[in-house]
């Protein structure tokens, strides 16, 4: 059977600071993120089935993405727990959307949380392939099923 693979691109707007780091990320800053996520799998070969020659319907990866992983960071600040705890106290007192992770919020630890988060809720007839996240134009972090 022939195997093939999906693609779909999301954008997302988020802030972060990189906790006892040596430039100027250290300190609150935000980037349009771009996140590539690819699936791959056979297409269905079931002429009555509606999903018919599909490997999975781009709206239902669509969904998942949306609501496991966009819907949780977008316009949100990511900071470490461990940040300040002033800090974290002042921007909760603003409603501000503040997520707290217990990694350092970098572009190659933000990829292994989705990466773990999708493995969970994938439908079982397609593999997580490959992501990709841009954090600016001219830089991006990839993380691929085949090197791990």
């Amino acid at each position: 059977m022939t195997k093939i693979r999906l693609t779909r691109r999301f954008t997302f707007e988020a802030a972060h600071a990189l906790l006892r780091y040596d430039g100027p990320c250290r300190h609150i800053h935000g980037h349009s993120y771009k996140l590539e996520v690819t699936v791959i799998g056979t297409p269905l070969v079931d002429e009555e089935h509606p999903k018919n020659g599909m490997v999975m319907d781009f709206g239902d990866l669509k969904q998942i993405v949306q609501e496991h992983i966009i819907a949780r960071v977008d316009h949100a600040l990511l900071l470490r727990a461990d940040s300040s705890k002033d800090l974290k106290e002042a921007l909760r007192k603003t409603d501000q959307k503040l997520l707290l992770t217990p990694y350092q919020p970098t572009c190659e630890n933000m990829l292994i949380d989705f990466k773990t988060r999708l493995l969970d809720i994938l439908p079982a007839h397609v593999t997580l392939h490959s992501l990709k996240l841009w954090e600016t134009e001219n830089a991006f972090a990839e993380w691929y099923a085949s090197d791990n």
